[in-house]
């Protein structure tokens, strides 16, 4: 089947309307492995915090750690279980455009009602060869394009996106440059979702946002809900921005897999190259909890600070 001729079921519109999309963390088994029944779990906690998408194998998910087997068996897994209940969008993004193909083909082919895609990054290209790049990916279903320059070392500048908008297929933009660049977008039409959390209620409510990529509610589902769809809630974001603030402390997700490992929803388990963040950033958390409320959190168990023998870092997997 050629890449054009894969078909979706899932209408872009069916997308641009998710105001609450969580960029889900992946947890792990000791050995490494994917620990399928806390993510399972994991989704539950995101469809009942009121979620309405899941980015699987996103950055905070470390698509970048796993093998394409892996990452197609976990869209594949997501859709199976829950793909009736929230949306499901597989990161099948990739700097070689052939990759980039054949993973997107292989995501619609287990049933994701969307893909997220990045722009070639570390090798970089031109601005023709970046809109040649999302020309290719485009046809083969709804389409969430992620710029994150200080990921991937260059900006997807307006140009390309205005190039590219008029696909069908093209549902919008997880932007991380900053409000001038969402009203830049919102002002012609152009669907977009905040990548950082931390300025997601002003893009929504001050400049058109549709809504937030979230990290964040990974661990507080129900109230990044209440943000993005409520206006009157300036005093919650302001309680809300000192776990922003924590959990980017140090580059995502490594204070989100430390979070949900404290709050007993997740083994401590860490892929290689990530390691926990030191004891003063732990104890900084449950303080961070106790202000918000331990009932606002995912999971049951009390949020406690774990000692550094509690963890396992694990390098063959």
């Amino acid at each position: 089947m050629r890449s054009s001729e894969v078909k979706n079921r899932t209408s872009t519109a069916d997308i641009t309307s998710l105001r609450l999309i969580t960029a889900v963390k992946t947890p792990y088994l000791p050995d490494g492995r994917f620990d399928l029944e806390a993510y399972d779990s994991l989704i539950n906690m995101q469809v009942d915090g009121g979620a309405e998408g899941v980015i699987v194998g996103g950055t905070t998910g470390e698509g970048h750690l796993m093998s394409w087997d892996e990452h197609i068996m976990l869209i594949g897994h997501t859709v199976n279980c829950f793909g009736t209940k929230i949306k499901v969008i597989g990161n099948t993004g990739s700097n070689s455009t052939r990759e980039a193909i054949h993973a997107t083909e292989q995501g619609f082919a287990v049933g994701m009602h969307a893909a997220l895609h990045i722009n070639p990054y570390y090798g970089k290209t031109s601005i023709e060869g970046l809109i040649s790049h999302f020309e290719a990916v485009l046809p083969m279903g709804p389409t969430i394009i992620y710029n994150v320059p200080s990921r991937t070392g260059q900006d997807i500048p307006p140009a390309v996106i205005e190039a590219v908008s008029s696909f069908s297929n093209m549902a919008g933009v997880k932007e991380c440059v900053g409000h001038e660049r969402v009203k830049c977008y919102t002002d012609k039409g152009i669907t977009i979702w905040s990548g950082n959390d931390d300025e997601c209620h002003d893009s929504r409510w001050k400049h058109g946002a549709t809504g937030v990529i979230s990290v964040a509610s990974n661990l507080v589902p129900g109230l990044m809900h209440n943000l993005m769809y409520e206006e009157q809630t300036a005093v919650l974001n302001e309680k809300l921005l000192p776990l922003m603030k924590w959990l980017f402390c140090q580059p995502n997700p490594i204070a989100l897999n430390t979070a949900l490992a404290q709050l007993g929803v997740v083994r401590p388990v860490f892929r290689l190259p990530y390691v926990p963040l030191p004891r003063e950033k732990r104890v900084e958390f449950v303080r961070i909890v106790e202000s918000i409320g331990r009932e606002n959190f995912v999971g049951q168990k009390e949020a406690r600070v774990l000692d550094d023998d509690d963890f396992v870092l694990v390098s063959r997997y």
